[in-house]
Order: structure tokens, then sequence, then C-alpha cells
């Protein structure tokens, strides 16, 4: 066997031990429009709140329903978009989107995150209304940090950025709608692009 035949087969005994243990389908293109409709839902919101009589938001008022509203849209956007763009993917490469590394990689996406929702709902209930942004991200952050054993590098990183910024979210809670449009809006788009490039059209 020379050289390159078993530089070759080194290759596709890596890639196949890859396959099996990372979910690799996640499209780049998916976070580009979930940061997108971060964006656009963060826009709409910021204008709600400061065309608004009072210029501030309350969560009991028509206002506070609307940006939840808009939130509640931007997810199932964001998720909707995630799901399909990442199907057909899986299915351009032949591989299965529904197997045991899916669900560990699930998993371990959602229960920190899930957990982080429901504490940032206790919070708001305790009408301590400025940890909200920083909880959001920082839980976010970690729920990503965890599933990525299971996925693309780039994802850990992303979750590292998140943190940081719910961190400083923390400490400037003034500053709180822009450190969580950065961190859903921007570093989505910056992330999904980074992936884009290296796992799918170059890749």
């Amino acid at each position: 066997m020379s050289s390159e035949d078993y530089l070759k087969d080194i290759s596709e005994i890596k890639n196949l031990m890859n396959k099996s243990t990372r979910f690799i389908s996640l499209s780049g293109l998916s976070g580009v429009l979930a940061g997108t409709f971060a964006l656009i839902g963060a826009a709409y919101a910021y204008w709600l709140v400061t065309s608004s009589k009072r210029g501030y938001l309350i969560l009991d008022g028509k206002i506070f329903n609307l940006v939840l509203i808009d939130l509640i849209l931007v997810f199932i956007l964001s998720v909707g978009t995630a799901i399909y763009l990442t199907t057909l993917k899986a299915r351009k490469n032949n591989e299965r989107i529904w197997d045991a590394t899916t669900k560990r990689l699930l998993s371990s996406f959602l229960v920190p995150l899930i957990a982080g929702g429901i504490y940032t709902l206790i919070i708001l209930k305790q009408q301590r209304y400025g940890q909200t942004g920083a909880l959001m991200l920082l839980f976010y952050g970690l729920a990503l940090v965890n599933a990525s054993k299971y996925t693309l590098g780039y994802v850990k990183y992303l979750g590292y950025t998140e943190i940081i910024l719910g961190l400083l979210c923390a400490v400037y809670p003034g500053f709180g709608f822009w450190f969580w449009v950065i961190g859903f809006g921007v570093m989505h788009i910056v992330y999904g692009i980074l992936m884009y490039f290296k796992y799918e059209r170059i890749g």
C-alpha cells in the first residue's frame, strides 16, 4: 500500500468517525437568517417602545404584548428555517437527520436552554427586568457550548461569545437591548457566514 492510499484510508476513517459522533449537517445559512430575523425583530421592538407615549417598556401594557409576539415570531422563524435548511443539507449529503447523535445534540442544547427560559420567566415575575437580557445570552451561550461537542466547532465559539456578551450585559444592564442585538443578531450572522464558507460552499 502506497503512502497516498494509506493517507486516503486514514482520511476516510476519520470522516466516518466524525459523521458517527457529530451532527455535521447544520446549515450556516440558517444562522445567517436567524440573525437577520433577530435584527428585524429587534428593530420592530425598538420602534414600538420608542414610539409609545411612555417611551419605555412595561410588562402589563399593550406594547409589551406586541414585543412578546415579536420575539415568539422571531423564534419560530429561526427554528423553522434551521430545521428546513438543515434537513435539505442532510438529504443532499445522504445523511440521516434523526439519529442517536441528533438526540444527544438536542438534549444537550435544550436542557440548559429550557432551564434558562424558566428562570428568566421567574425573574420577570419578580419584576427584576434589567437581568433578563443577560440571562438570555448566558443560558443560550451555555446551551451552545454544552451541545457543541456533538456538532461543528464554530458552535462552541459562538457559545463562548454569547456568554461573554451576557456577562457584559450583566455589568452594563442599561445597554441590555444592544447586547441582545449583537448576540442574537450580529453574531449569528457572523458565525453563520463562517460556517457556510468553511463547511458548505468550500467544503
